[in-house]
This record gives structure tokens, C-alpha cells and sequence, in this order.
């Protein structure tokens, strides 16, 4: 952490040290929960604003993918028992294009474009 030279009592530091701080350090069990709850959290959002945008309702946009309002509601609120083959489908019915790319071990195995 840094402290500002204008008021010695304010301190600022970065977000992967606060992350660090109340998370965890990167690799641990609390801090790969944390990223992939925002992850998902990110992915709702985006699909809510361009719902919003293309003026649809979550019944309309469950409607062209086959599933209920509900589970429109659950992706873009986060739920985590959503399938990914529905996100997909929500993604493509919204026009959106989807750019996926999967790592293991510092090795790019899979890039979806």
C-alpha cells in the first residue's frame, strides 16, 4: 500500500491487493470462488443490457430460446445452476458474438471465435 504525500493518513492501493487482502492471494480456494462468481455475475449483466437494448422482455428472449422467464432471470441474476448450452443459446438469440477461450496450466488449449 502507498500512502498519499498530500495526507499521510489516506493510504491507496491497487485492487489486487485489496482483493488479496479480504479474498485471498490469487490460486487459493476463496479467491478462484470470488473470480468465478464475478465472472458469471459479468456474463448476467451483459446479457440483461443487451436484452435491454434490443427492447425485449425475459419472456420475449425466453421465448425465442425455449425456456421459461425464469430462467432468463436466473442467468442474468447470477443463480449458478444455469446451463452453459442456455447461456449460448441467450447469447445468439441477442445476435451477440461469443469469443471463448479455455487455459489449463498456462497452455491455451481450446479458442472459440
Amino acid at each position: 500500500m502507498k500512502t498519499n504525500n498530500k495526507n499521510k493518513n489516506i493510504q491507496t492501493c491497487t485492487l489486487d491487493e485489496l482483493t488479496d487482502k479480504y479474498i485471498g492471494k490469487k490460486g487459493t480456494a476463496e479467491r478462484e470462488k470470488f473470480e468465478y462468481e464475478l465472472r458469471v455475475d459479468i456474463i448476467g449483466e451483459m446479457i440483461k443490457q443487451a436484452r435491454h437494448e434490443k427492447n425485449m422482455t425475459q419472456e420475449q428472449l425466453g421465448e425465442l430460446i425455449g425456456v421459461q422467464k425464469a430462467q432468463i432471470s436466473k442467468i442474468e441474476n447470477n443463480t449458478k445452476d444455469v446451463r452453459f448450452s442456455t447461456i449460448l443459446r441467450v447469447f445468439e438469440a441477442l445476435k451477440a458474438r461469443v469469443n471463448l477461450s479455455i487455459k489449463f496450466e498456462n497452455h491455451k488449449l481450446y479458442k472459440m471465435a
